[in-house]
């Protein structure tokens, strides 16, 4: 018995030893892994259109000794890079793209680089350098312990209405997957198995007849009256449609000229619902508008559905190993200068958000949250097909709202950095869990099944369509 408990004693302590000798890689790494994010910070490449960013992110993970396959899933911005062989695979999945309109400076108040141009306001620049550095330690740790098994970092494009994974779900090639791995940005710590609004977004395009508005009106036909009557059916809708749906919608192209009837308009639409079967309906009802609001107008209609991704589906097994790392790594902890920053960014939030700095530090309680809220994910598909689990780090300072220009002056400034550091370890120590005791991605495929429900077949929300590689442009 005795011998039993000492040789217990050194295995775990040559596990704590093994973990602090991968966080402290990661750190002597930090300064490498600042100036990859950084690049793409500076890069702010809208979806499908990341080329620059993609290939930073390849050359790491070649550089490293992995091997990258480019244009996975006929996207050209789209990668896979692998390394080992058998089972377990872990797959980690990366961002990079940015959004339009949202520039800005590391600085704690609104100054854009550029005037209306585009910016990592959801900190995906530190989403896919956190995912590039926690594939590359645990590689890493593989090779230093001759541990069978397959880690592969997906480079996943357009997230921000793209649906870059939803493509490359349906492809096949994360179907042997064994636990799939993310986080996000935010503005807190958070481990937990959370769910999120399935979502179908839509392109509406009217066309009628252009004419002169003065002088011969009746001979045209206004695509624009076509979108603003569907517009206001659709805000009309509101009152009829479950409590937890999230309607919105912008006019992208409503004519050229007062006084020239448009023979073109255009309104974008997002419909979203916790539950995707839910989604699919109310979006038939969309629909309906639009074909109304032709008929109408006496022009015709057409609609191209841009893109539509599942609800997260949680997994517990997943998501509690996930917890029990981040403790382990901790918060964000602020120097006085990065203190000072973050409080003048406080000052710029409105009235009634009442935080502090050192909120940073805290990790939230763990917690399942099988019913979503606030926006969707194109992880969401992956979710549904393989074990699936996620976290937060506060890449933000405490309070910020994400698509914000506060998001993107945090995520040029050490504390964003800092907070990446803390996702790349969680992400790590947890592919390095799996891979001691494969029996978790066993436990947490039971789970997926069982939540899932009997008969349960994939059939994504953007149909047949292929991705739409300009919808950006």
């Amino acid at each position: 018995m005795k011998n039993l408990f000492t040789m217990c004693f050194l295995l775990l302590a040559f596990s704590a030893n093994a973990q602090e000798e991968v966080l402290k890689s990661l750190d002597e790494k930090s300064g490498f892994y600042t100036d990859v994010s950084q690049q793409i910070w500076e890069y702010a490449e809208l979806g499908y259109l990341e080329t620059k960013s993609t290939a930073l992110l390849q050359k790491t993970l070649s550089d490293a000794g992995f091997e990258v396959k480019a244009g996975v899933a006929g996207i050209p911005t789209a990668f896979v890079a692998e390394y080992g062989s058998g089972k377990p695979v872990i797959g980690i999945m990366a961002e990079f793209d940015a959004l339009p309109g949202v520039s800005q400076k590391a600085v704690p108040f609104r100054e854009p680089v550029v005037e209306g141009g585009s910016g990592h306001a959801c900190g995906h620049h530190l989403f896919g350098t956190a995912s590039v550095a926690a594939g590359i330690a645990a590689m890493e740790w593989m090779k230093e312990n001759n541990i069978q098994g397959t880690i592969r970092v997906y480079g996943t494009p357009a997230e921000e209405g793209g649906g870059g994974k939803v493509y490359m779900a349906k492809s096949g090639i994360m179907d042997d997957v064994d636990a799939m791995l993310h986080w996000h940005p935010s503005s807190s710590n958070n481990a937990g198995a959370n769910s999120s609004l399935a979502n179908i977004s839509t392109k509406f395009r009217f066309y009628g007849e252009a004419s002169h508005a003065a002088a011969a009106p009746d001979r045209g036909r206004s695509a624009l009256d076509g979108v603003e009557a569907m517009n206001f059916m659709v805000n009309l809708l509101r009152e009829h449609v479950p409590q937890e749906t999230r309607m919105h919608y912008v006019i992208t192209r409503g004519g050229e000229a007062p006084n020239v009837v448009p023979a073109f308009a255009e309104s974008y639409h997002y419909v979203r619902h916790p539950d995707a079967m839910k989604v699919k309906e109310i979006f038939t009802k969309l629909v309906d508008a639009a074909e109304g609001a032709a008929q109408g107008t006496q022009t015709t209609m057409e609609y191209e559905i841009i893109n539509g991704v599942y609800n997260l589906l949680p997994n517990e097994t997943l998501a509690s190993v996930m917890h029990k790392n981040l403790e382990k790594v901790g918060g964000v902890e602020y120097s006085q200068e990065e203190t000072e920053f973050a409080e003048e960014i406080i000052k710029t939030y409105p009235p009634g958000v009442i935080v502090s700095p050192q909120d940073a530090t805290k990790i939230a309680p763990f917690e399942v949250n099988e019913k979503g809220s606030g926006g969707s994910t194109d992880v969401g598909d992956v979710s549904w097909l393989v074990p699936t689990a996620g976290l937060g780090t506060a890449t933000w300072v405490p309070g910020t709202s994400a698509h914000t220009w506060q998001a993107v002056a945090a995520g040029g400034t050490s504390i964003g950095k800092k907070g990446m550091m803390v996702a790349a370890k969680t992400l790590t120590l947890t592919a390095i869990d799996i891979l001691k005791d494969p029996s978790i991605a066993q436990k947490a495929k039971v789970e997926l099944d069982e939540r899932r429900g009997p008969g349960f077949k994939y059939e994504a929300l953007t149909g047949e369509r292929s991705a739409p590689l300009d919808y950006r442009k």
